[in-house]
């Protein structure tokens, strides 16, 4: 059995890349982690030439990923949220499951239908207004990565949230700057230190929470001890 951890942060070995090594390293399974940073990967362009084989035709970096996806028992996804919505690079790289959809040969299609599919969802703290329904905002990103798992017939066995750190707080700006996210946590008042910033590390019921997803996935595959 063996899980694979796709990250879709472009900030290497941040919350989302640490949540998912979290839930991946309690399976106690053979697992593989991938960051999707510093990797160009295109979204879907409806080209087609997927269709009588299931492989994707567009030439960049989800290709060498394409096969790892396919020969997975269990995936998790981690993701971040970028402006109330799932960030672009791992959107992108979902889009072009595209290609495990069809059925051409009447011999099966739906290429990922009955994996099994956790999700990791990273966002700043506070609440999210949207049309009929409030969201906290490290819920938005997974909320986004289940509907991509439902379509492609993928068994969700489950979703952690964590509270990742929004750029304010490091960009130089986050103390004097009118929008800053910092500010909004804080207050106008806020002075940036390292204490104050959030990180995985300082949500231990986060951790337990990707321990406890890890453990259901390792019991979902068969694999109970």
């Amino acid at each position: 059995m063996k899980v694979l951890g796709i990250s879709g942060s472009p900030r290497r070995d941040r919350t989302t890349d640490k949540l998912v090594k979290t839930i991946l390293d309690a399976t106690g399974l053979e697992t593989e982690f991938i960051s999707l940073a510093g990797k160009t990967i295109n979204g879907c362009i409806c080209c087609l030439g997927c269709i009588n084989d299931n492989l994707c035709k567009v030439q960049d970096d989800y290709l060498p990923i394409m096969n790892k996806v396919m020969m997975a028992d269990a995936i998790v996804v981690g993701a971040p949220n970028y402006f109330g919505r799932l960030n672009a690079l791992t959107h992108s790289f979902l889009e072009r499951w595209y290609c495990f959809r069809h059925d051409a040969t009447g011999n099966g299609g739906m290429c990922l239908s009955g994996k099994l599919g956790a999700i990791a969802s990273v966002g700043g703290g506070g609440e999210w207004q949207m049309p009929g329904k409030e969201n906290r905002m490290y819920e938005i990103a997974g909320d986004d990565v289940k509907g991509f798992f439902a379509y492609n017939g993928i068994d969700i066995v489950g979703v952690v949230n964590a509270q990742g750190a929004v750029p304010c707080f490091t960009c130089g700006y986050g103390e004097i700057c009118r929008v800053s996210g910092a500010k909004m946590f804080f207050g106008d008042d806020v002075k940036i230190s390292e204490d104050i910033i959030p990180c995985l590390e300082k949500q231990p019921e986060i951790i337990v929470q990707a321990k406890e997803l890890g453990n259901v996935l390792r019991k979902r595959l068969g694999q109970v001890s």
